[in-house]
């Protein structure tokens, strides 16, 4: 693949993993639309590599923690910050997780990578964000994450599974509907993007071991730095910019591009 054509895909994952406007439906979006080839699993895996490696730099103090808490948790003592966040991540996970698995062996999967799919989605997900955004409260901080909390926005990111939905604007949705402010919902979903994005790069990871390489790897590599450093800007500039802004701008982006992709579906 050609360097133009991984720094596209690598901005793209990069900026788009994080911001709530769907990473994956912007990328089945690109060779649907732009007549590139299917850049494949293996840079999948890569893109994947990069963005973990910017959420868990940049909530590194919470990641720690987490981590710190594995041992306490898996001994079923819940008893401490640690093992209190490492539990609720499990908790949050584990929908997406099981939901994922209906998908790939009823083999929906391949059903719903249509463009009017996503613009619907695009639509009618960018809708349900500001409205509860406008909505919704926000009494609560991430200390006040339950189990209740959890499962609820574990369930929201199973939805993110049907391209164009956004796995961080489904989840801060859900969010936001529970009462969290603007960014400590941000929080709570990006903190939830990590086990998630370990267990599809996980599965991706195992399905590309025999596409591997030397261009391959070289690609991946290529793709996972330029993703890591997107993906890092792009989630540094929305935490900060949720101090005082709100979700609208994402919210008209979604809606314009939602109702452009039902255009082109609907009459292509």
């Amino acid at each position: 693949m050609s360097i133009l054509h991984l720094t596209i895909l690598a901005l793209i994952q990069g900026i788009t993993e994080f911001l709530p406007i769907s990473s994956s439906g912007h990328l089945i979006l690109l060779p649907n639309l732009s007549g590139l080839q299917d850049q494949g699993q293996i840079i999948d895996v890569a893109a994947h590599v990069g963005t973990l490696g910017a959420v868990v730099l940049y909530f590194w103090r919470d990641v720690r923690i987490g981590l710190s808490g594995i041992p306490r948790m898996l001994t079923g003592r819940i008893d401490t910050e640690g093992s209190k966040l490492a539990f609720l991540l499990l908790i949050a996970t584990v929908p997406v997780i099981l939901f994922g698995l209906f998908l790939a062996m009823s083999g929906l999967n391949d059903h719903m990578r249509s463009i009017t799919v996503i613009g619907w989605t695009m639509l009618g997900f960018g809708l349900l964000l500001y409205w509860t955004d406008q909505r919704g409260s926000a009494e609560k901080t991430t200390g006040d994450w339950t189990w209740r909390d959890a499962l609820w926005m574990g369930i929201a990111q199973m939805l993110a599974l049907i391209p164009g939905t956004s796995r961080s604007g489904i989840t801060i949705t859900a969010g936001r509907w529970l009462g969290y402010d603007r960014q400590d919902a941000a929080k709570l979903a990006m903190l939830m993007s990590i086990p998630t994005i370990i267990a599809s790069g996980s599965l991706l990871g195992v399905k590309a071991a025999g596409e591997a390489n030397m261009n391959a790897l070289r690609d991946g590599a290529i793709v996972a730095g330029l993703s890591f450093i997107a993906a890092l800007l792009a989630l540094t500039l929305m935490m900060r910019l949720l101090r005082s802004v709100s979700f609208t701008p994402y919210v008209i982006y979604r809606v314009l591009l939602g109702i452009a992709l039902l255009w082109i579906g609907y009459t292509a």
